[in-house]
């Protein structure tokens, strides 16, 4: 029989809240989306339970070391157990190392009682999948890039759900449901994405933004990008480009921590040999940038690099942009875009393809707003503005299912 609340007391909640192990870490790439995913699940707003138990397992050297306590969530330690590419003497060692981490791994599904185990792929969610089969505990997969890694396609064999950010990803639950979530945003985005549902909102935050980067919110403006790995081919076409950028464009142009100096001496020579006397009001640079946010509150097109992660944010705000795949890993990054530029929201050049001509045509592009606009559309269209209440949704579906008593246990 359910329990009854003594009389004048609240009703019970028929659905207890969720107790969930969060499995991933190493780059900002997994950390993030699985933050934002366990802040949903904790959030009523989103459909979630203040009281949602919630475990995240990582390692001591990734970056969810520092960002998870620093998010209020607890974490359990797993041993980082990197697959070998070669047949060196680590290949032998790793039977041993991936029996300890799944051994730590199932400590921390019985430590929460977890009902569902969520990986976002990389070394720690192979031990996390690991156990969960051992334990008989649901595995639910978020899959961030097109191509999906080892792990994921490892989990996707007894997966009771697959969780995409990409129509396009070629992965499937084998025994379960897959669906298309996007990825789970950064609250500071998913918050300029909320004020940007409005014009008034749109307005209020670009002038905002403008005012806190020195920038004019009345003219087209591209934002340049590269992020840590990528600035420095992009910072060496745009050096390129200055003279020939058109009139009453600004640009704000984020070269990548300590890079700024050669684009500064580049901007100084383009002035000196006849370029537009107010480029050098018009061309902003900085070597980096905390709040992106107001970066891309000002924004009219983007020129960046397609990581998973900046695609889901820039398609879920709906700006135009110009992709350059950076040519590492796996070749992810030039797929991680082929919906975009299927909707026509987005163009690509390769990064050994790209030159100054390809950075002007975008310029134009976004300078004329008719084009701007038709562009921005078509980019919103494959965002996805609620991937985190989504994903939390998904996962509160398979722990209510794991915890749905049998026919047996309901006798008893």
């Amino acid at each position: 029989m359910p329990e009854t609340p003594p009389p004048g007391a609240e009703p019970l909640d028929p659905v207890p809240a969720p107790r969930v192990l969060l499995a991933g870490g190493g780059t900002a790439g997994h950390v993030n989306p699985l933050l934002a995913t366990a802040a949903a699940l904790r959030e009523p707003a989103l459909g979630g339970r203040r009281e949602a138990g919630i475990l995240v397992l990582g390692t001591a050297e990734g970056l969810e070391a520092d960002l998870v306590p620093e998010a209020g969530f607890d974490m359990a330690v797993v041993p980082r157990v990197p697959m070998p590419r070669r047949p060196t003497g680590d290949l032998f060692m790793l039977p041993r190392r991936l029996s300890r981490a799944v051994g730590a791994a199932g400590e921390a599904i019985e430590a929460v009682d977890a009902q569902v185990v969520v990986g976002f792929g990389g070394y720690v969610s192979t031990p996390a999948y690991l156990a969960a089969r051992k334990a008989g505990v649901p595995v639910v997969i978020h899959e961030q890039n097109a191509r999906p890694g080892l792990a994921n396609r490892l989990g996707a064999s007894w997966a009771q759900a697959v969780a995409l950010t990409f129509a396009s990803t070629r992965l499937k639950a084998s025994k379960g449901r897959t669906e298309v979530t996007g990825l789970p945003l950064r609250p500071a985005i998913a918050t300029l994405v909320s004020q940007r549902a409005t014009s008034e909102g749109t307005h209020r935050a670009r002038a905002e933004g403008a005012q806190a980067l020195g920038l004019d919110p009345d003219l087209p403006t591209l934002l340049v990008t590269g992020g840590s790995l990528g600035a420095q081919h992009l910072n060496e076409v745009l050096s390129e480009s200055l003279g020939s950028l058109p009139a009453g464009l600004q640009v704000l142009h984020l070269t990548g921590k300590d890079k700024d100096a050669p684009v500064r001496a580049a901007l100084e020579a383009a002035v000196a040999s006849g370029a537009a006397e107010d480029l050098s009001e018009r061309y902003h640079v900085l070597d980096y940038l905390t709040t992106m946010e107001q970066a891309y509150a000002c924004a009219d097109g983007v020129l960046c690099r397609s990581g998973a992660g900046t695609v889901a944010e820039i398609t879920a705000l709906g700006l135009p942009a110009l992709y350059v795949p950076l040519p590492i890993g796996n070749g992810e990054q030039r797929l991680n875009a082929a919906d975009v530029l299927a909707s026509g929201g987005g163009r690509m050049v390769l990064d050994a393809d790209l030159k100054p001509s390809d950075i002007l045509d975008f310029a134009m592009l976004i300078s004329d707003p008719e084009r701007q606009a038709a562009m921005a559309r078509a980019a919103a269209s494959t965002g996805v503005q609620d991937a985190a209440a989504r994903l939390a949704a998904l996962i509160q579906q398979c722990a209510s299912i794991h915890d749905t008593p049998t026919d047996e246990e309901n006798a008893a």
